[in-house]
């Protein structure tokens, strides 16, 4: 499964991903962790009951950078590598 199939298939990791992102901003964090984040989500979905989506710790990093390009205030909260071209 790629990301952008995942992503697709489970929004509301998106959307955690996003308010728990921004609330660490607020609390005046300069830099997060991605994963960090993905903690949060899997804290918050467990302490409500909900087991609607297994999160799949390989995009952590796609989620940061999908955050970083639609909301540009978050460009350099995260910690990314760059990205290597898959060889043909």
């Amino acid at each position: 499964m790629t990301f952008e199939q995942y992503d697709q298939a489970s929004p509301e990791v998106w959307r955690l991903f996003q308010k728990f992102s921004v609330e660490a901003k607020a609390k005046g964090f300069q830099r997060y962790s991605a994963k960090g984040i993905f903690e949060l989500i899997r804290w918050h979905t467990a302490a409500q009951g909900a087991d609607k989506f297994k999160l799949n710790n390989n995009f952590h990093p796609d989620y940061a950078r999908k955050l970083m390009r639609l909301n540009p205030s978050f460009v350099g909260f995260f910690r990314i590598r760059e990205l290597k071209k898959l060889r043909g």
